[in-house]
């Protein structure tokens, strides 16, 4: 899933996904983006999407000065089938205000174009609404946010009603330096399926031209599952 980038935490996102959520702030201007990024594994909350192996990603946003945004993003995925990548699209609206208060709302279609199931339909999409706030009270910022599912393939991981939320914070420190704690809770609407919690910890260093590197750790609360850790890099131009 896309990673909406909140300092180092993601990826995602967000990591929606990401992770967090989006962090578009209106500006006096429209304006295009283009983010670039690799990282050594692909998390999405909680779980690696790539198989524990790299991934290269990247994307396209344009944002208008109302708030309102839209863009795309696109990785490598291992499934252990034939599905090689994800592409996501998301559009929405957002803004930050003068007392630190901001707001975040928008649709996300989760696209994955070569998984298709034996009659050669698409058959692991889904998409999400979601919704955000935050708080930046200087030292520190603060956000909270859900998503839900409101469509999906037939063999989609996530069906409709299953619902994520998180809260994290970011910590900036020494002008380029940024600490980052997420905890996120998936609830599915299938009652055989187990709802589980996550954890995801970073430390991100803004190198400025040469764009952002992060190290992360990744842990869910399944007894079978171990502290995942990745690093990654961005730049957006």
């Amino acid at each position: 899933m896309k990673k909406f980038t909140r300092s180092a935490l993601a990826a995602a996102i967000v990591t929606v996904g990401s992770t967090g959520g989006v962090a578009f702030t209106s500006t006096a201007t429209a304006e295009l983006s283009v983010n670039i990024g690799a990282v050594s594994n692909y998390y999405f909350r909680g779980f690696s999407e790539t198989d524990d192996g790299a991934a290269i990603q990247g994307g396209i946003d344009y944002e208008h000065e109302s708030g309102f945004y839209v863009g795309t993003w696109l990785s490598n995925v291992d499934f252990g089938d034939d599905t090689s990548y994800e592409m996501d699209l998301y559009l929405g609206f957002a803004d930050e205000f003068d007392n630190g208060f901001g707001y975040d709302v928008g649709y996300l279609y989760y696209a994955y174009p070569d998984a298709r199931d034996d009659s050669g339909s698409l058959s692991a999409d889904f998409g999400e609404v979601y919704g955000e706030v935050s708080f930046d009270t200087g030292p520190v910022g603060l956000y909270t946010g859900m998503a839900y599912v409101v469509n999906d393939s037939s063999d989609s991981a996530l069906e409709k009603k299953d619902m994520y939320y998180y809260a994290g914070l970011d910590i900036p420190f020494m002008d380029v330096y940024s600490a980052g704690f997420l905890v996120g809770r998936t609830n599915f609407d299938d009652s055989d399926l187990d709802n589980y919690t996550h954890y995801t910890a970073s430390l991100t260093r803004d190198a400025g031209d040469w764009g952002e590197f992060s190290f992360n750790l990744e842990y869910v609360d399944e007894s079978d599952e171990d502290v995942g850790a990745w690093v990654g890099w961005t730049k957006t131009f």
